[in-house]
């Protein structure tokens, strides 16, 4: 199965969207807010959803992975095998925290950051190539620097394909800087005292154009 089709019946999550009619410029939170507010309006206008995931989310996320171009894998991830693609999403959630966007029932992009017991922990993100330039994978790195402030790391690390420079231009915009460069790939990180570790944490009504 490939990302752009539907998943099996056994790997979709209950049909869920954020409301059509929700107007994120009026929207102040509550105290009950989590530390990022999951609706997002992609770049299409179309009302998706950016959550944690946990152990039971983990087929239809494999299910996002199975099949996934060669031309969007870099330094070997995701994984090709599906073995080997379960075993790393487990592992995922077994020592991270991790986040899913969807669409309806269809995971539609996966982030996570480990270890929880790193003060650094290394972050990921994957979207499905059916929605890139949505701005879907840089709301879910939003919602690991919000949750990662909300537990007290330092830094979140990545390591990225140093040929890869549409994604090095999008984490630093986002605030990573480099730390270290190879021929083949640069180490980043971006500091959680980053004035966008606060930025992300407002509500929609008080975000600017660029949180």
């Amino acid at each position: 199965m490939n990302g752009q089709q539907a998943m099996q019946p056994g790997h979709r999550l209950p049909s869920m969207n954020a409301c059509p009619a929700w107007n994120p410029a009026t929207c102040d939170g509550t105290e009950g807010c989590p530390p990022r507010c999951p609706r997002f309006v992609d770049h299409r206008g179309d009302p998706l959803l950016v959550e944690p995931s946990s152990p039971c989310h983990v087929d239809a996320i494999v299910a996002m992975y199975e099949d996934y171009p060669d031309a969007h894998r870099s330094m070997g991830l995701p994984p090709v095998l599906s073995e080997r693609i379960v075993e790393w999403v487990e592992h995922l959630h077994d020592v991270g925290v991790n986040f899913l966007a969807r669409d309806g029932d269809r995971v539609v992009g996966h982030a996570a950051y480990a270890s929880t017991a790193s003060a650094e922990p290394e972050f990921v993100v994957y979207v499905d190539p059916a929605y890139h330039g949505r701005g879907i994978g840089t709301e879910l790195t939003r919602h690991a620097i919000a949750y990662a402030v909300e537990a007290g790391h330092g830094a979140l690390t990545l390591d990225v394909d140093a040929a890869n420079e549409r994604a090095i231009h999008v984490y630093r915009k986002m605030g990573f800087e480099t730390v270290e460069s190879t021929h083949a790939d640069l180490e980043m990180r971006l500091s959680l005292e980053d004035p966008i570790a606060e930025r992300v944490r407002l509500p929609p009504a008080q975000r600017s154009a660029h949180a």
